[in-house]
């Protein structure tokens, strides 16, 4: 029953902004609270985007419109705190991965084992950084964390099917930048390479 007594539903009537032009006008402040927050220069632009992105959504609407400046710069530090913990998490697994795939030398030491791992390890380390984040989060929990796909599912809070399907998107899309990548490593040994007189 709305206020003045009739049957009709309640409307949340907030007031409608131009989110284009609001955040065009509190961009620059906006970038610089971003940037204190996350010290990486290269990022500022992701995280304002999210921030827009959250303020188009409106999941908590603002019913004030003085206090547009204050709303925007909670979205602002909340999006650059949840950055900030996706890149330490991040960090933390390819430290964690990087450490559980060391060679242990053994007794009979053999250079060419050792060589050969190495620049393996380093293949996978560069084309682990070319995939998209999603897709070495997932590779790392299952392949470097040793989870379960129930385990996968739950912590990240989709499907046991999901997490099949990511992985073995995310799988296609390693092999893919290997082959790739050792496809442009023959290319380039083949061009150094000096004709026999």
């Amino acid at each position: 029953m709305g206020t003045d007594g009739s049957n009709q539903p309640r409307v949340n009537r907030s007031p409608v902004l131009d989110w284009a032009k609001v955040l065009s006008q509190h961009e620059a402040w906006l970038r610089a609270v971003i940037y204190a927050r996350v010290r990486e220069p290269q990022v500022v632009e992701d995280v304002l985007q999210e921030v827009a992105l959250a303020a188009v959504e409106q999941k908590a609407p603002i019913n004030d419109p003085a206090k547009v400046s204050q709303w925007l710069y909670r979205l602002a530090v909340l999006n650059s705190l949840m950055f900030r913990r996706r890149q330490g998490r991040r960090r933390k697994w390819l430290r964690r991965y990087a450490e559980d795939t060391k060679v242990q030398t053994p007794d009979s030491y053999d250079p060419l084992t050792w060589l050969i791992s190495a620049e393996r390890r380093e293949l996978v380390r560069k084309a682990l950084n070319r995939l998209p984040a999603k897709d070495v989060e997932i590779l790392l929990l299952k392949y470097g964390q040793n989870w379960r796909y129930e385990e996968i599912a739950r912590h990240l809070g989709i499907s046991n099917s999901a997490v099949q399907t990511r992985l073995f998107r995310a799988r296609q899309r390693l092999r893919d930048e290997l082959s790739q990548m050792s496809t442009s490593n023959l290319d380039n040994d083949n061009d150094q390479e000096e004709p026999q007189p």
